[in-house]
């Protein structure tokens, strides 16, 4: 156990915020900033189509899915930071090969910072002390120990996150949603729970724009947000509004629905038909995740 002086761990509780801000500078994103051209809510894309001729992009939606999933639960698995380090580079490599814009992973990423700048903080300082394991003691705070061991495994937590997320995109974003949920469905996922997701989705972003819609018109009429029971009282009833005003929505949705002859399940408009190609891009695809998990049990048995 070795002592250093409370200033080295000012450092350390700064790093979130750099993280989180250092994310903002390099995709020039302003937590005020209001699109001047905002896209149409009622019509939300999932996916990216400019690099359609991508491999990932012409990859059998199926056999896309079940190797990336699977991928990516070989990567949750890894135990040491050197192969998860190589399973981020394979992530950046599939995000490159897919033709993805970098920013929309930024953004992916910078929505995680906060929850992984969690486990930068607290593991190093809450790891219970083993055999072997190198612990700090800032000044004479004994109960307030730095265990590095802690440290390498929020790193390698990190890691693994990052890759998983990045890993995602070229997994939903090379393919239309209703694409993505048909091949699901072939894969054994139940209908009702696909159409689910694609309602869900589909309105989800619709309910957003009538919340705006209504703030809007709450301002226009003087409201403005304060901590006093008037607030609240607005605020609850706004809530209260919203819902009211989806559930009728909904209503009117499955009325126009069954008027248009749905009786439990849509017709499927995507045909897939597997190609020698796409059999090799999974064995691919899961090698290289039967590989990482070797590597790393070779690498934990030293």
């Amino acid at each position: 156990m070795q002592q250093i002086s409370l200033l080295w761990l000012l450092p350390v509780l700064l790093v979130p915020l750099v993280v989180y801000r250092g994310f903002r500078i390099l995709l020039n994103i302003k937590a005020d900033e209001v699109p001047q051209n905002e896209r149409d809510w009622t019509v939300p894309q999932l996916e990216f189509t400019q690099g359609e001729g991508s491999p990932i992009h012409c990859w059998d939606v199926r056999f896309k899915l079940a190797s990336f999933l699977f991928l990516s639960f070989m990567i949750v698995s890894l135990q040491q930071i050197q192969m998860a380090i190589v399973a981020l580079l394979l992530a950046l490599a599939s995000y490159q090969l897919a033709d993805i814009p970098w920013q929309r992973g930024g953004k992916r990423l910078l929505g995680m910072t906060g929850f992984l700048a969690m486990f930068l903080l607290m593991l190093p300082l809450t790891a219970v002390p083993q055999t072997g394991d190198q612990v700090f003691v800032f000044g004479q705070i004994e109960w307030l120990r730095f265990n590095m061991r802690g440290l390498d495994l929020a790193v390698l937590i990190i890691l693994r996150a990052s890759a998983v997320a990045l890993l995602m995109e070229p997994m939903l974003a090379t393919a239309s949603l209703p694409e993505t949920l048909a091949g699901l469905e072939r894969m054994g996922v139940p209908p009702r729970l696909t159409q689910l997701l694609l309602i869900s989705h589909r309105y989800l972003h619709l309910f957003v724009h009538e919340a705006r819609r209504m703030q809007i018109g709450m301002e226009v009429r003087g409201f403005r947000k304060a901590t006093n029971f008037a607030t609240l009282r607005s605020v609850g009833n706004f809530i209260g509004m919203l819902f009211v005003r989806s559930f009728e929505r909904t209503e009117r949705v499955h009325a126009a629905m069954l008027a248009r002859g749905y009786q439990g399940r849509w017709p499927q408009a995507v045909n897939f038909k597997a190609r020698r190609a796409d059999y090799s891009k999974a064995l691919l695809v899961v090698s290289l995740g039967l590989l990482l998990v070797f590597c790393d049990q070779l690498l934990w048995q030293k």
